[in-house]
C-alpha cells in the first residue's frame, strides 16, 4: 500500500474536545481492536506493576564505557535512556513549558495552525486520521513542523504563543543536532566503520540531516483499557529522541513481551529507527513502540526524528556490514520509497 492509495477520512473531533466533555465511555473509533486490548491498560497503573522484568537500558554518555554500552542497546533492544547528553536542565523545562503552553491554549487559538493532511499539509496542528493499519483512531491530538536545519524551516507554521516559543524551539533544534551527530558517531565506531562520522555521511549530514518535532498530547481517557495514545509502529528515522513531562505511557517491544519505560530524571529517550536499521544491516534493532494513556493525567511527549532528505539518500545495507555470512537484507529504497512502503504498524523484522 502507497501513501496515495489511502483514503483520507474525514477530520475527527480533537481528543482533547472528547476528553473535556465528562464522556464515560469513548466512541467506537478509539477501540483497538480485540486482540490488542488483552495487553492494555491504565499507563500509571502500568509503570507501577513494572519494577520487576527487564528494563530500558540507562547511559551515561560520559561514562568511559557508553560505546559499548549504547552499541548493546542499540543491538538488543533499539531504544535506551540517556543521561549527561548536553541538553541542559533548563532548557528541556523551557522545551516542557513551551509545548504545555501552546496546548493550553483555547481550542480556536490552536485550530488557527491547524493541517491539511488531505492537501499535503503536515506540518502543524492535528489529530490522527483513521488511515493507519488498524483503522482506528488514536487518543492523540500532535504538532508537527521542521526544526532543523534553520534554512529549511517554515516560521509561518510554528506557534505564535507562547511569545518565546520560537526561539526555546530552535535552540532545542540546534542542540539536539549536536546530540544526534555524537550518538551517529558512537553508533558508526559500535560498527567498527572505518570513520566515526560514517553513518552521519551516509544520512547526508551534517548539512542536510533533517530534524522533525511531533509535539504529542495525550489527554485523560476514560477507558484507558480499550485505548491507545499512539499505536504499535516503528520509526521511520535513523534515530529519535524522545523529552516527555514526566508522566508515563511509552511501551517497547521486547523479547515478546511490552515494557512500560520508567521516568528517569534529566534522560533522553533514543529510538534506533528503520533508517539506521537498514543500514546497519540488521544490526541495530528498529524497536517497536506504542503509546498508552491513563485517566488521571494529561501526557505530553515531544519526539525529535532525524531523517534524511527523502530522495538524496539511498538507504541499503552498508558495504562495511555485509558479508558472505551477513548477506544483504534489505533492497535498496529512498527514504522517500521507504514512506510510501511503510505501513503505521509493521511485525518484528518486516521492513521489507
Amino acid at each position: 500500500m502507497t501513501i496515495e492509495s489511502v483514503i483520507i477520512a474525514p477530520p475527527a473531533p480533537r481528543v482533547e474536545t472528547l476528553s473535556k466533555s465528562n464522556l464515560h465511555s469513548i466512541p467506537l473509533e478509539y477501540i483497538r481492536p480485540e486482540h490488542e486490548r488483552a495487553c492494555l491498560g491504565d499507563a500509571l497503573e502500568q509503570l507501577h506493576n513494572s519494577n520487576s522484568g527487564p528494563q530500558i537500558p540507562i547511559i551515561d554518555l560520559d561514562s568511559r564505557d557508553c560505546i559499548e554500552k549504547v552499541t548493546k542497546a542499540a543491538k538488543e533492544w533499539g531504544v535506551m535512556h540517556i543521561v549527561n547528553h548536553g541538553i541542559s536542565s533548563e532548557l528541556m523545562e523551557k522545551v516542557r513549558a513551551a509545548g504545555m503552553a501552546f496546548f493550553n491554549l483555547p481550542l480556536e487559538a490552536k485550530e488557527e495552525y491547524a493541517n491539511d493532511q488531505s492537501k499535503g499539509k503536515i506540518q502543524g496542528y492535528g489529530s490522527k486520521l483513521a488511515n493507519n493499519a488498524s483503522g482506528q483512531l488514536e487518543w492523540e491530538d500532535y504538532f508537527f513542523h521542521l526544526i532543523f536545519p534553520d534554512d529549511k524551516v517554515d516560521l509561518s507554521v510554528w506557534p505564535k504563543q507562547p511569545s518565546d516559543y520560537i526561539e526555546i524551539m530552535q535552540e532545542f533544534g540546534s542542540q539536539l543536532r549536536i546530540l544526534a551527530s555524537k550518538m551517529l558517531s558512537i553508533l558508526s565506531l559500535g560498527l567498527q566503520l572505518p570513520t566515526k562520522d560514517r553513518l552521519e555521511q551516509e544520512l547526508k549530514g551534517p548539512e542536510d540531516l533533517l530534524l522533525q518535532l511531533k509535539i504529542n498530547y495525550y489527554p485523560k481517557c476514560p477507558q484507558p483499557h480499550l485505548a491507545l495514545g499512539v499505536e504499535a509502529h516503528t520509526d521511520v528515522s535513523a534515530l529519535s529522541f524522545i523529552l516527555h513531562n514526566n508522566v508515563p505511557g511509552l511501551q517497547v517491544f521486547y523479547e515478546g513481551e511490552w515494557v512500560t519505560a520508567k521516568l528517569v530524571p534529566d534522560s533522553l529517550i533514543v529510538h534506533v529507527g528503520d533508517s539506521l536499521e537498514i543500514l546497519s544491516n540488521g544490526i541495530y534493532k528498529s524497536v517497536l513502540h506504542r503509546g498508552l494513556v491513563n485517566k488521571e493525567k494529561v501526557r505530553i511527549s515531544w519526539a525529535v526524528f532525524c531523517e534524511p532528505p527523502k530522495d538524496a539518500v539511498v538507504l541499503k545495507p552498508l558495504d562495511e556490514v555485509v558479508t558472505d555470512d551477513a548477506p544483504a537484507r534489505y533492497t535498496p529504497r529512498t527514504f522517500a520509497q521507504h514512506l510510501e512502503r511503510k505501513l503505521f504498524k509493521k511485525k518484528v523484522g518486516d521492513l521489507d
